[in-house]
Protein backbone atom coordinates (compact mmCIF):
# COMPACT_ATOMS: atom_id res chain seq x y z
CA UNK A 1 0.00 0.00 0.00
CA UNK A 2 1.71 3.21 -1.20
CA UNK A 3 0.97 6.76 -0.04
CA UNK A 4 -0.92 9.01 -2.39
CA UNK A 5 1.25 11.10 -4.72
CA UNK A 6 -0.71 14.21 -3.73
CA UNK A 7 0.64 16.12 -0.70
CA UNK A 8 -1.35 15.54 2.45
CA UNK A 9 -2.84 18.76 3.74
CA UNK A 10 -5.48 19.79 6.20
CA UNK A 11 -8.23 22.13 5.10
CA UNK A 12 -9.45 24.32 8.00
CA UNK A 13 -13.10 23.78 8.74
CA UNK A 14 -13.42 20.66 6.61
CA UNK A 15 -11.54 17.98 8.55
CA UNK A 16 -13.15 14.58 8.14
CA UNK A 17 -10.81 12.45 10.26
CA UNK A 18 -8.71 13.33 13.29
CA UNK A 19 -6.14 10.83 14.57
CA UNK A 20 -5.16 11.31 18.22
CA UNK A 21 -1.85 9.71 19.27
CA UNK A 22 -0.31 10.13 22.76
CA UNK A 23 3.49 9.97 22.72
CA UNK A 24 5.83 9.16 25.60
CA UNK A 25 9.48 8.45 24.70
CA UNK A 26 8.74 6.97 21.28
CA UNK A 27 11.65 8.38 19.24
CA UNK A 28 12.54 4.91 17.91
CA UNK A 29 8.96 4.17 16.80
CA UNK A 30 7.74 7.51 15.40
CA UNK A 31 9.34 7.28 11.91
CA UNK A 32 7.82 3.83 11.26
CA UNK A 33 4.49 4.89 12.77
CA UNK A 34 4.26 7.90 10.49
CA UNK A 35 5.32 5.89 7.42
CA UNK A 36 2.52 3.39 7.94
CA UNK A 37 -0.04 5.98 9.00
CA UNK A 38 0.76 8.19 5.99
CA UNK A 39 0.30 5.22 3.66
CA UNK A 40 -3.15 4.46 5.12
CA UNK A 41 -4.21 8.11 4.94
CA UNK A 42 -3.08 8.31 1.34
CA UNK A 43 -5.09 5.19 0.51
CA UNK A 44 -8.29 6.46 2.13
CA UNK A 45 -8.03 10.09 0.99
CA UNK A 46 -10.06 13.00 2.31
CA UNK A 47 -9.14 15.75 4.75
CA UNK A 48 -7.17 14.59 7.80
CA UNK A 49 -5.36 15.91 10.81
CA UNK A 50 -3.01 13.86 12.99
CA UNK A 51 -2.64 15.17 16.53
CA UNK A 52 0.38 13.96 18.45
CA UNK A 53 0.35 14.65 22.20
CA UNK A 54 3.81 14.80 23.70
CA UNK A 55 3.12 13.62 27.24
CA UNK A 56 6.34 14.71 28.94
CA UNK A 57 8.79 12.75 26.78
CA UNK A 58 12.42 12.93 27.90
CA UNK A 59 13.95 11.66 24.64
CA UNK A 60 13.91 13.23 21.15
CA UNK A 61 10.22 12.49 20.51
CA UNK A 62 9.21 16.17 20.43
CA UNK A 63 12.08 17.12 18.11
CA UNK A 64 11.16 14.32 15.70
CA UNK A 65 7.51 15.39 15.74
CA UNK A 66 8.48 18.99 14.94
CA UNK A 67 10.61 17.75 12.05
CA UNK A 68 7.75 15.65 10.72
CA UNK A 69 5.39 18.62 10.98
CA UNK A 70 7.69 20.78 8.83
CA UNK A 71 7.17 18.33 5.96
CA UNK A 72 3.58 17.31 6.70
CA UNK A 73 1.14 20.13 7.51
CA UNK A 74 -1.61 17.71 8.61
CA UNK A 75 0.47 16.95 11.70
CA UNK A 76 -0.40 18.96 14.79
CA UNK A 77 1.37 18.75 18.13
CA UNK A 78 0.26 19.30 21.70
CA UNK A 79 3.22 19.58 24.05
CA UNK A 80 2.03 18.97 27.62
CA UNK A 81 3.89 20.69 30.45
CA UNK A 82 4.75 17.34 32.07
CA UNK A 83 3.73 13.69 32.02
CA UNK A 84 0.03 13.69 32.94
CA UNK A 85 -0.70 10.11 31.91
CA UNK A 86 -2.35 8.17 29.12
CA UNK A 87 -5.99 9.12 29.72
CA UNK A 88 -5.31 12.88 30.17
CA UNK A 89 -3.20 12.88 26.99
CA UNK A 90 -6.01 11.23 25.01
CA UNK A 91 -8.48 13.73 26.49
CA UNK A 92 -6.24 16.62 25.41
CA UNK A 93 -6.23 15.25 21.88
CA UNK A 94 -10.01 14.88 21.80
CA UNK A 95 -10.45 18.42 23.14
CA UNK A 96 -8.42 19.78 20.20
CA UNK A 97 -9.66 17.43 17.45
CA UNK A 98 -11.96 18.98 14.86
CA UNK A 99 -12.75 15.98 12.64
CA UNK A 100 -16.17 14.50 12.03
CA UNK A 101 -14.67 11.24 13.25
CA UNK A 102 -11.86 10.96 15.82
CA UNK A 103 -9.52 7.94 15.92
CA UNK A 104 -7.72 7.12 19.17
CA UNK A 105 -4.59 4.98 18.97
CA UNK A 106 -1.26 4.44 20.74
CA UNK A 107 2.10 5.28 19.23
CA UNK A 108 3.87 1.97 19.88
CA UNK A 109 2.38 0.26 16.77
CA UNK A 110 0.57 -2.34 18.83
CA UNK A 111 -2.48 -0.54 17.42
CA UNK A 112 -2.04 -1.22 13.69
CA UNK A 113 -2.75 1.74 11.36
CA UNK A 114 -3.83 -0.77 8.70
CA UNK A 115 -7.03 -1.36 10.73
CA UNK A 116 -8.28 2.18 10.06
CA UNK A 117 -10.00 1.41 6.71
CA UNK A 118 -12.17 -1.20 8.48
CA UNK A 119 -13.02 1.37 11.18
CA UNK A 120 -14.03 3.95 8.60
CA UNK A 121 -16.10 1.45 6.62
CA UNK A 122 -18.14 0.66 9.74
CA UNK A 123 -18.51 4.36 10.50
CA UNK A 124 -19.84 5.01 7.00
CA UNK A 125 -22.32 2.20 7.54
CA UNK A 126 -23.83 4.26 10.37
CA UNK A 127 -22.00 3.16 13.52
CA UNK A 128 -21.00 5.92 15.92
CA UNK A 129 -18.32 3.93 17.79
CA UNK A 130 -16.04 1.38 16.17
CA UNK A 131 -13.58 -0.31 18.52
CA UNK A 132 -10.81 -2.82 17.96
CA UNK A 133 -11.27 -6.30 19.42
CA UNK A 134 -7.71 -7.35 20.19
CA UNK A 135 -6.77 -10.78 18.87
CA UNK A 136 -3.46 -12.61 18.76
CA UNK A 137 -1.92 -10.47 21.51
CA UNK A 138 1.89 -10.51 21.66
CA UNK A 139 2.22 -9.95 25.42
CA UNK A 140 3.43 -12.66 27.77
CA UNK A 141 1.15 -15.41 29.03
CA UNK A 142 0.69 -13.87 32.48
CA UNK A 143 -0.14 -10.41 31.15
CA UNK A 144 -2.70 -11.86 28.71
CA UNK A 145 -4.36 -13.77 31.54
CA UNK A 146 -4.46 -10.66 33.74
CA UNK A 147 -6.04 -8.63 30.93
CA UNK A 148 -8.65 -11.34 30.39
CA UNK A 149 -9.39 -11.49 34.12
CA UNK A 150 -9.80 -7.72 34.27
CA UNK A 151 -12.23 -7.60 31.35
CA UNK A 152 -14.29 -10.44 32.84
CA UNK A 153 -14.35 -8.83 36.28
CA UNK A 154 -15.26 -5.40 34.95
CA UNK A 155 -18.12 -6.83 32.89
CA UNK A 156 -19.54 -8.62 35.94
CA UNK A 157 -19.38 -5.79 38.48
CA UNK A 158 -20.02 -2.69 36.37
CA UNK A 159 -23.38 -1.29 35.41
CA UNK A 160 -22.45 -1.01 31.74
CA UNK A 161 -21.86 -3.56 29.02
CA UNK A 162 -18.16 -3.10 28.23
CA UNK A 163 -16.98 -5.23 25.28
CA UNK A 164 -14.31 -7.79 26.09
CA UNK A 165 -10.74 -7.22 24.88
CA UNK A 166 -11.58 -3.75 23.54
CA UNK A 167 -8.99 -1.17 24.54
CA UNK A 168 -8.59 2.47 23.59
CA UNK A 169 -8.00 1.84 19.85
CA UNK A 170 -11.24 3.06 18.30
CA UNK A 171 -13.06 5.49 16.03
CA UNK A 172 -15.56 7.90 17.59
CA UNK A 173 -18.16 9.93 15.77
CA UNK A 174 -18.18 13.66 16.57
CA UNK A 175 -21.36 13.23 18.64
CA UNK A 176 -19.65 10.64 20.82
CA UNK A 177 -16.59 12.85 21.24
CA UNK A 178 -18.77 15.72 22.43
CA UNK A 179 -20.57 13.38 24.83
CA UNK A 180 -17.23 12.24 26.30
CA UNK A 181 -16.01 15.83 26.58
CA UNK A 182 -19.11 16.67 28.63
CA UNK A 183 -18.01 14.17 31.30
CA UNK A 184 -15.65 16.20 33.55
CA UNK A 185 -14.42 13.48 35.92
CA UNK A 186 -10.72 13.41 36.83
CA UNK A 187 -10.12 9.64 37.00
CA UNK A 188 -11.19 8.73 33.49
CA UNK A 189 -11.37 5.29 31.99
CA UNK A 190 -12.20 6.22 28.41
CA UNK A 191 -12.99 2.70 27.22
CA UNK A 192 -15.64 2.47 29.94
CA UNK A 193 -16.98 5.98 29.29
CA UNK A 194 -17.20 5.10 25.60
CA UNK A 195 -19.46 2.17 26.46
CA UNK A 196 -21.43 4.30 28.94
CA UNK A 197 -22.12 6.93 26.26
CA UNK A 198 -24.11 4.42 24.22
CA UNK A 199 -24.83 5.15 20.53
CA UNK A 200 -24.47 2.48 17.85
CA UNK A 201 -21.28 0.51 18.45
CA UNK A 202 -19.47 -2.19 16.53
CA UNK A 203 -16.28 -4.15 17.00
CA UNK A 204 -13.62 -4.94 14.42
CA UNK A 205 -11.10 -7.70 15.05
CA UNK A 206 -7.56 -6.38 14.92
CA UNK A 207 -4.30 -8.22 15.45
CA UNK A 208 -2.46 -6.79 18.43
CA UNK A 209 0.97 -5.94 17.05
CA UNK A 210 4.21 -6.40 18.92
CA UNK A 211 5.84 -3.34 20.42
CA UNK A 212 8.81 -2.41 18.22
CA UNK A 213 11.04 -0.64 20.71
CA UNK A 214 11.30 0.17 24.40
CA UNK A 215 9.05 -0.67 27.30
CA UNK A 216 5.25 -0.31 27.36
CA UNK A 217 3.94 3.23 27.84
CA UNK A 218 1.66 2.09 30.66
CA UNK A 219 3.55 -0.03 33.17
CA UNK A 220 2.22 -2.43 35.78
CA UNK A 221 1.44 0.38 38.22
CA UNK A 222 -0.43 2.32 35.54
CA UNK A 223 -2.37 -0.77 34.47
CA UNK A 224 -3.41 -1.43 38.08
CA UNK A 225 -4.61 2.18 38.45
CA UNK A 226 -6.48 1.98 35.15
CA UNK A 227 -8.13 -1.29 36.23
CA UNK A 228 -9.18 0.26 39.54
CA UNK A 229 -10.53 3.34 37.76
CA UNK A 230 -12.49 1.05 35.46
CA UNK A 231 -14.05 -0.82 38.40
CA UNK A 232 -14.61 1.95 40.94
CA UNK A 233 -15.87 4.49 38.37
CA UNK A 234 -18.73 2.31 37.16
CA UNK A 235 -19.85 0.29 40.16
CA UNK A 236 -20.60 0.57 43.87
CA UNK A 237 -20.56 -3.21 44.19
CA UNK A 238 -17.28 -3.20 46.21
CA UNK A 239 -19.01 -1.08 48.86
CA UNK A 240 -21.93 -3.49 48.99
CA UNK A 241 -19.51 -6.39 49.33
CA UNK A 242 -17.87 -4.68 52.31
CA UNK A 243 -21.29 -4.34 53.98
CA UNK A 244 -22.24 -7.96 53.23
CA UNK A 245 -18.87 -9.21 54.50
CA UNK A 246 -19.31 -7.23 57.70
CA UNK A 247 -22.77 -8.66 58.27
CA UNK A 248 -21.58 -12.22 57.61
CA UNK A 249 -18.66 -11.88 60.01
CA UNK A 250 -20.87 -10.34 62.67
CA UNK A 251 -23.29 -13.27 62.46
CA UNK A 252 -20.42 -15.79 62.51
CA UNK A 253 -18.86 -14.08 65.53
CA UNK A 254 -22.18 -14.17 67.39
CA UNK A 255 -22.58 -17.88 66.70
CA UNK A 256 -19.01 -18.62 67.87
CA UNK A 257 -19.62 -16.57 71.01
CA UNK A 258 -22.80 -18.52 71.87
CA UNK A 259 -21.00 -21.82 71.38
CA UNK A 260 -18.11 -20.59 73.52
CA UNK A 261 -20.46 -19.61 76.36
CA UNK A 262 -22.17 -23.02 76.16
CA UNK A 263 -18.83 -24.81 76.45
CA UNK A 264 -17.68 -22.58 79.31
CA UNK A 265 -20.74 -22.55 81.54
CA UNK A 266 -22.63 -25.74 80.60
CA UNK A 267 -19.93 -28.22 79.65
CA UNK A 268 -17.31 -26.44 81.79
CA UNK A 269 -14.67 -27.00 79.15
CA UNK A 270 -12.47 -24.66 77.16
CA UNK A 271 -13.88 -24.21 73.68
CA UNK A 272 -10.89 -22.93 71.67
CA UNK A 273 -7.19 -22.47 72.36
CA UNK A 274 -5.43 -19.10 72.47
CA UNK A 275 -3.91 -19.67 69.01
CA UNK A 276 -7.39 -19.54 67.49
CA UNK A 277 -8.04 -16.21 69.18
CA UNK A 278 -4.76 -14.73 67.92
CA UNK A 279 -5.44 -15.93 64.39
CA UNK A 280 -8.94 -14.47 64.56
CA UNK A 281 -7.57 -11.08 65.63
CA UNK A 282 -5.22 -10.97 62.63
CA UNK A 283 -7.98 -12.15 60.28
CA UNK A 284 -10.41 -9.48 61.41
CA UNK A 285 -7.71 -6.78 61.34
CA UNK A 286 -6.87 -7.71 57.74
CA UNK A 287 -10.52 -7.64 56.71
CA UNK A 288 -10.98 -4.25 58.36
CA UNK A 289 -7.96 -2.80 56.55
CA UNK A 290 -9.18 -4.15 53.20
CA UNK A 291 -12.63 -2.67 53.85
CA UNK A 292 -11.17 0.71 54.81
CA UNK A 293 -8.99 0.58 51.69
CA UNK A 294 -12.01 0.02 49.43
CA UNK A 295 -13.88 2.88 51.06
CA UNK A 296 -10.73 4.98 50.78
CA UNK A 297 -10.61 4.42 47.02
CA UNK A 298 -14.03 5.99 46.67
CA UNK A 299 -13.20 8.85 49.06
CA UNK A 300 -9.94 9.50 47.19
CA UNK A 301 -11.83 9.84 43.93
CA UNK A 302 -14.28 12.25 45.55
CA UNK A 303 -11.27 14.27 46.78
CA UNK A 304 -9.80 14.42 43.27
CA UNK A 305 -13.11 15.61 41.83
CA UNK A 306 -13.63 18.30 44.47
CA UNK A 307 -10.22 19.91 43.85
CA UNK A 308 -11.15 20.63 40.22
CA UNK A 309 -7.54 20.95 39.08
CA UNK A 310 -6.90 21.04 35.31
CA UNK A 311 -6.83 17.53 33.85
CA UNK A 312 -3.82 18.49 31.74
CA UNK A 313 -1.77 21.61 30.95
CA UNK A 314 -0.46 22.43 27.47
CA UNK A 315 2.93 24.11 27.26
CA UNK A 316 2.81 24.67 23.51
CA UNK A 317 0.52 23.98 20.57
CA UNK A 318 1.85 23.56 17.05
CA UNK A 319 -0.45 23.67 14.04
CA UNK A 320 -3.49 25.00 15.88
CA UNK A 321 -4.92 28.47 15.81
CA UNK A 322 -3.55 30.74 18.54
CA UNK A 323 -0.44 28.60 18.49
CA UNK A 324 1.60 28.35 21.63
CA UNK A 325 -1.06 29.78 23.94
Amino acid sequence: MEPSSKPLSSIPGSIEFSVVVPVLNEEATLPELWRRLEAVIGQIGGAWEVIFINDGSTDRSLSLLLELRERNPIIKILDLSRNFGHQPALTAGMDHASGRAVILMDADLQDRPETLPAFIQKWREGFHVVYAIRVDRKEGWLKRKLFHLFYQLQTRISRIDTPLHAGIFSLLDRRVVEALRSMPERNKYLAGLRAYAGFRQAGVESERGARLHGSPRVGLRGLVKLAMDGMFAFSTLPLRLVFCLGMALAVASFVVAIIGLYYRFVLEREYLQWAFGLTTVFLFAGIQLISVGIIGEYIGRIYEEVKQRPYYICRERHGFSEEGR
